[in-house]
């Protein structure tokens, strides 16, 4: 009964923990069912010495029952003949194969009820058998989905330094050399403002020259009293006042 035993250890063995620790399940699993195969096939090998050997005993025992039979009637035969010495030696044939039948029955029961556990346990093993050959199919499918569910969970959570990280760090990257040159951008306006306020100084001083020049030179035309007392509020304070002390007096 070594073979079932065996077989009973691989069917109850835990399929979770087997995958956990195989490097591939799928492969894995398709050896286990391998395996269930085989032993199967070896139960049935042995089932069916068994049924041979239940088989052999019972065409035994029927033949010594036969034969008790036989002579019998011919130890009938022999008293009826008048043969007293034959009809003894049809009873001692008789006791004989008599004896044979009682040594026969009890192996014969049991090996018949052998041959029924064990062909009962090889219809059980061959049903766990088709049913393990279905689960096969359903964790492989389960472990393809499986690994198929881990590859886009690294993808998008970065394990494995895949595309979608280095992605995500390169826009980085680039936003941070946006805001680097948003920030110099706004230093270069700051100069730019300046250097316009220090032009405006030196064109106020250059316009300056330019009517002290014509000044000298009598060539600013005559303003009105009007125009003179009112200066013009977006002419350079400094202009004015230049204006104001070198205003000719009229002719007479």
């Amino acid at each position: 009964m070594g073979i079932f035993n065996r077989m009973s250890d691989i069917f109850k063995a835990n399929v979770n923990d087997t995958l956990d620790k195989a490097e591939d399940p799928e492969k894995m699993l398709k050896q286990m069912v391998i395996e269930m195969e085989e032993s199967v096939n070896k139960a049935t090998l042995a089932v069916g010495n068994a049924i041979a050997n239940e088989k052999t005993l019972e065409r035994k025992l029927l033949k010594a029952q036969e034969e008790t039979n036989n002579w019998h009637q011919k130890a009938m035969q022999a008293v009826n003949a008048g043969r007293d010495d034959l009809a003894k030696a049809a009873l001692e044939k008789k006791a004989l194969y008599e004896r044979n039948t009682k040594d026969l029955e009890p192996t014969y029961r049991m090996a018949k009820d052998t041959a029924v556990k064990m062909r009962a346990q090889l219809d059980t093993l061959k049903s766990k058998l088709d049913e393990a050959r279905t689960r096969q199919n359903t964790l492989i499918a389960r472990s393809q989905a499986a690994k198929a569910q881990k590859q886009i969970a690294q993808a998008f959570s970065g394990v494995g330094g895949d595309a979608f990280s280095k992605f995500d760090k390169f826009e980085s990257k680039v936003e941070q050399l946006e805001s680097q040159a948003d920030a110099f951008g706004q230093l270069a306006g700051d100069n730019t403002a300046l250097e316009d306020q220090f032009k405006q100084l030196d064109r106020s001083g250059t316009d300056s020259e330019l009517l002290a020049l014509k000044a000298s030179m009598g060539k600013l035309p005559a303003a009105s009293s009007d125009a003179t007392s009112a200066p013009s509020p977006t002419e350079d304070p400094a202009v004015q006042e230049l204006k104001r002390q070198m205003q000719l007096p009229p002719k007479s």
